[in-house]
């Protein structure tokens, strides 16, 4: 055999293992911030919720949800463990850099002072007949179908 023909197999031997490497690294790297955790730490688990972590067993842990509430979630459900000003910029609104930056609304209406700056502006033909053209087009006999 030649080495042409070993080539492609060669190459993609050693993307398999570069694959696997990083997954490997990724994988350790999250065991590693799961068992780094500590009770009192903000975390964010893998479907979105917020918490603080109360007590961490084996392979559970005690999330704090709101005052009082307390869920056991796996360690595998954690999904990031959170520095402390980040989780309370994001828990409890409170922003370190007060007066920096700029606040951007959810949508454009602060633009426009929530009216449109021109009437036909507002108006979006999305293809449908309004009651008035539904009207019209019966009274012209485009609506029948004899």
């Amino acid at each position: 055999m030649s080495l042409v023909t070993l080539l492609p197999f060669i190459v993609l031997i050693g993307a398999m293992f570069l694959m696997t490497r990083s997954a490997k690294k990724k994988q350790q790297a999250a065991a590693q911030m799961r068992n780094d955790m500590q009770p009192g730490t903000g975390v964010r688990t893998i479907g979105g919720m917020y918490a603080t972590v109360k007590e961490i067993q084996d392979d559970t842990v005690l999330l704090e949800v709101a005052p009082g509430v307390h869920a056991i979630y796996a360690k595998n459900a954690i999904g990031a463990v959170l520095e402390d000003a980040e989780y309370n910029r994001i828990v409890h609104g409170d922003d370190e850099l007060e007066g920096e930056g700029t606040v951007v609304p959810d949508d454009a209406s602060s633009l426009t002072d929530g009216e449109p700056a021109d009437e036909d502006a507002a108006k979006i033909d999305l293809g449908k007949k309004s009651e008035d053209d539904t009207k019209d087009a019966k009274a012209d006999g485009e609506g029948d179908s004899k």
